[in-house]
């Protein structure tokens, strides 16, 4: 790292670190920042917020010059995130981590399973504002270009003003819609998957399984989503919390239920 004077960066991805999005990524966060990148050693897309614990996690470092430092860790998003956070930095706190950018969309119910947003989620866990981006172009060649001024700008924005605390941003480009037709916050697209999967035959004869299937969203009239804005040609952005506590239901479920609530630990205090 070259001066401790300038903010620091840690970059991950789901996709590997050999994706164009990683690379991408990490040419513009040099802009603003020292950089260290820690990222997967092959694919683990559909991750999550999965960690390693069953077996050793290692790290290898693939390059290093003044401002970059590049690992390889053999374990998942989230893992690279713990680990860059605890050994990889040499002892400086990252002012911001970014995820991405990831080649496939991140919307809807798929933050859930997304190693792209569980990167993110974990600096959250952290107090260190976050950044998942994430393109809807799958292509391992990808090309990042138009995303890149509006990632300069949210990098830029939250390292000068940071994010509320266990809050991170999930971010979402439009592709094959054309030019992009602006930028809009938007709610999740709550939805499911139907018809998820298809069976295939191998050539023993031997059945397997393949996820496929259409995202069905729970509200098809509701314009306020990721998912309707993506497909109209929206750049999407999304605060994503931590805790998923529903806290509005606490004391109405536990008073029907006949167990402690929140508001009765209140009231005997």
């Amino acid at each position: 790292m070259s001066d401790n004077k300038r903010p620091l960066i840690l970059v991950s991805n789901d996709d590997g670190h050999t994706f164009e999005g990683l690379k991408a990524l990490t040419r513009v966060a040099r802009e603003f920042a020292d950089v260290v990148v820690a990222a997967p050693m092959v694919h683990q897309s559909g991750k999550g917020s999965a960690i390693t614990f069953m077996s050793p996690l290692r790290a290898f470092k693939a390059s290093q010059e003044p401002g970059l430092t590049t690992w390889v860790v053999d374990g998942t998003p989230a893992d690279c995130v713990k680990l860059g956070l605890s050994e990889l930095t040499e002892g400086r706190q990252p002012d911001l981590v970014l995820s991405g950018i990831n080649h496939g969309y991140n919307t809807g119910v798929a933050t859930l399973n997304s190693g792209t947003v569980g990167g993110a989620i974990e600096a959250a866990v952290h107090d260190i504002p976050a950044v998942a981006f994430s393109l809807g172009q799958y292509g391992v060649e990808a090309d990042m270009t138009p995303c890149l001024p509006m990632v300069r700008r949210i990098i830029k924005h939250v390292l000068e003003h940071g994010l509320p605390r266990k809050v991170c941003l999930n971010v979402n480009f439009p592709y094959g819609k054309g030019e992009f037709k602006g930028v809009k916050m938007a709610t999740l697209g709550m939805g499911r998957w139907c018809n998820e999967t298809e069976r295939r035959t191998d050539p023993f004869g031997l059945d397997y399984y393949w996820l496929t299937g259409h995202y069905k969203l729970d509200d098809p009239n509701d314009t306020t989503n990721d998912v309707y804005l993506i497909n109209q040609g929206y750049i999407t952005v999304t605060p994503i919390k931590v805790d998923n506590t529903a806290h509005e239901l606490l004391n109405d479920m536990g008073s029907e239920l006949g167990f402690d609530t929140p508001a009765n630990e209140h009231s005997s205090n």
